[in-house]
C-alpha cells in the first residue's frame, strides 16, 4: 500500500503549525518572504491577511490555486523595499528563506524585513549547513539551492529569541525527511523529542527564530 505523505503532512508538522500560529497571535497582517508553493499559512486557521512574494513563477501559480494568500507579488525578495514601505506588515515571515543566499545578502534581506515589520519577524531555518542542497521537490527551481547554514548563535546575535523545531536533528537527512528504517519508528520519535527539544534547539533539525520589533 503506497501512503500518500502529502495528506497527513499537517499532522507531521502539528508542532511547527502550532509555534507559527501561537507567534502570530495579535498579527492581523502577515507579509510571507520567498512564500514558494506550500506556505504552511495554509495550515492555520486564518485571522489576518496575509500577502506572498515570490520569484518563481511556477511557486506562485502553484500558490494561487490552493488559495493560500490573499495576495501575491512575482518579485525578487532581494529587492524587498521597493515592493513594501517600512511598517507595512504587523509581522513579517521568512520560512526556509536565509539558507538560499550567502551570509552576506541574507543579512542585508533580514534588515529589510525586519523594517517592513510593524510587530514581530519569524524565521525558520536549517540548524547548521547543508550547502549545495536543492530541496526535494523543487530541482527545477534553481533558487532553492542552499548556500548558507545558521546556527542558533547566529540568530541570537541578531536579537532573535531561538526555539527547536522537527525533532531531534540527527534523525533527518538534508531534505529534512527520515533518514533510517523503520520510518514509522524514527518519524514517531522525532516527533515525541519536538516538544521538549523546543526549547533545546542546539539539537534540533530547524530553528524558529522571534524578534519582536520596535522601531522607537
Amino acid at each position: 500500500m503506497i501512503i500518500d505523505i502529502n495528506k497527513y503532512w499537517k499532522y507531521v508538522d502539528l508542532w511547527y503549525h502550532r509555534a507559527l500560529r501561537s507567534h502570530l497571535v495579535g498579527c492581523r497582517s502577515v507579509l510571507d518572504v520567498g512564500c514558494g508553493s506550500k506556505s504552511p499559512i495554509r495550515y492555520i486557521k486564518k485571522n489576518f491577511y496575509s500577502e506572498g512574494i515570490d520569484i518563481f513563477k511556477p511557486s506562485i501559480i502553484e500558490s494561487k490555486k490552493k488559495k493560500i494568500h490573499d495576495k501575491y507579488v512575482l518579485g525578487d525578495i532581494q529587492k524587498l523595499d521597493m515592493y513594501y514601505r517600512p511598517r507595512s506588515f504587523d509581522a513579517v515571515i521568512a520560512l526556509d528563506v536565509l539558507e538560499h543566499f550567502k551570509s552576506k545578502d541574507a543579512l542585508k534581506l533580514v534588515k529589510m524585513i525586519e523594517r517592513v515589520a510593524r510587530k514581530k519577524v519569524i524565521i525558520l531555518t536549517p540548524n547548521g549547513h547543508h550547502l549545495d542542497m536543492v530541496c526535494e521537490g523543487d530541482k527545477n527551481n534553481l533558487f532553492q539551492k542552499h548556500k548558507s547554514g545558521w546556527f542558533k548563535k547566529d540568530l541570537e546575535d541578531l536579537g532573535y529569541k531561538v526555539f527547536g523545531l522537527r525533532g531531534l536533528k540527527y534523525i533527518r537527512n538534508e531534505n529534512a525527511t527520515i533518514k533510517s528504517k523503520p520510518w514509522i519508528f524514527w518519524g514517531l520519535i522525532a516527533f515525541l523529542s519536538e516538544p521538549i527539544l523546543y526549547f533545546v534547539p542546539d539539537l534540533s533539525y530547524d530553528l524558529f527564530a522571534v524578534k519582536n520589533i520596535s522601531h522607537d
